[in-house]
């Protein structure tokens, strides 16, 4: 996740500023936010005739007369172009989210990336494709001479405002349900101790993307999260907290290479950001699935 911006960061609200990913599960709550603070907002999604990603943005306070949605291919450069313009700032959330395909060797090779007997050890196709975006956003951002700063959140968890769950929600949803098989489905068939490193409230994410925007000082790579933890921790806690599921608790602990750590995120917090202590961002999402009639 990135935001990008010229020398009018850091100015305030009232400004035009671009959300790619917009209907997403964090572009949402980060539109919503944005709004809130007087921005006026171009926001993209998929389909413009999908209700599904348009319906709630549009919804927003604000949304009638400072939030405009535009149609965007993230394969097609082009589309991107009429979202920018005249915008101050850019915050680049959209990715395709594809965990699993036929051939990923063969997609990987043909655009030359890295050696495959790196990506094959990985295994992580999503979390690699998003490294090596990054990669390519602060090779463009030096050459264009931009002021590029990016935000590596842990799982994001909490309230939606989307009409449907993204990957990590339905992830926790499954927990609760004891389809742990249907819910390792949602980390591409991977093993959640080879990458989960602790959660994030989505509240959070947003209120650090706008922090960081708004501070002409901030800048580099900010990890996003409210701790350190493994699998294990969030699991215990996730069936401590409702003994009325039936969770099913790790029985060996896997992640030794996971140190645990409290507030981590050092650099948002010396800009100011509060994290959400993950028990409330776990309740908040349960309240949140009971008030959709999930469970």
């Amino acid at each position: 996740m990135a935001a990008v911006g010229g020398d009018s960061s850091g100015a305030g609200g009232g400004h035009l500023v671009c959300v790619t990913g917009g209907s997403g599960f964090i572009g949402s709550w980060l539109v919503h936010r944005l709004l809130h603070r007087g921005y006026t907002v171009h926001a993209t999604v998929k389909n413009l005739q999908d209700e599904g990603e348009t319906k709630h943005l549009l919804a927003l306070d604000g949304a009638d007369t400072r939030l405009r949605l535009f149609q965007m291919d993230l394969l097609d450069p082009a589309s991107v172009q009429p979202a920018i313009n005249g915008a101050l700032g850019v915050f680049h959330l959209a990715s395709p989210m594809i965990l699993e395909a036929d051939d990923t060797e063969a997609i990987f090779s043909q655009h030359n990336l890295p050696p495959m007997w790196f990506l094959s050890i990985v295994q992580f196709w999503y979390g690699v494709s998003k490294t090596m975006a990054e990669k390519a956003a602060w090779e463009f951002a030096a050459e264009q001479g931009l002021q590029l700063i990016v935000i590596n959140p842990g799982m994001v968890i909490g309230p939606m405002l989307t009409p449907s769950l993204n990957a990590s929600l339905h992830f926790l949803l499954q927990i609760l349900q004891v389809l742990i098989k249907r819910a390792q489905n949602y980390v591409g068939e991977r093993d959640l101790d080879d990458i989960f490193i602790g959660c994030v409230d989505v509240r959070d994410v947003a209120h650090s993307l706008i922090t960081l925007y708004e501070n002409p000082s901030a800048q580099g790579r900010h990890l996003c999260m409210e701790s350190i933890t493994r699998s294990i921790d969030f699991l215990d806690e996730v069936a401590d907290m409702y003994p009325e599921f039936p969770v099913q608790r790790v029985q060996e602990d896997k992640q030794k290479w996971v140190i645990r750590a409290k507030d981590p995120a050092k650099k948002l917090i010396d800009l100011g950001v509060c994290f959400t202590p993950i028990d409330k961002t776990i309740k908040d999402t349960v309240d949140c699935f009971r008030s959709k009639a999930l469970i």
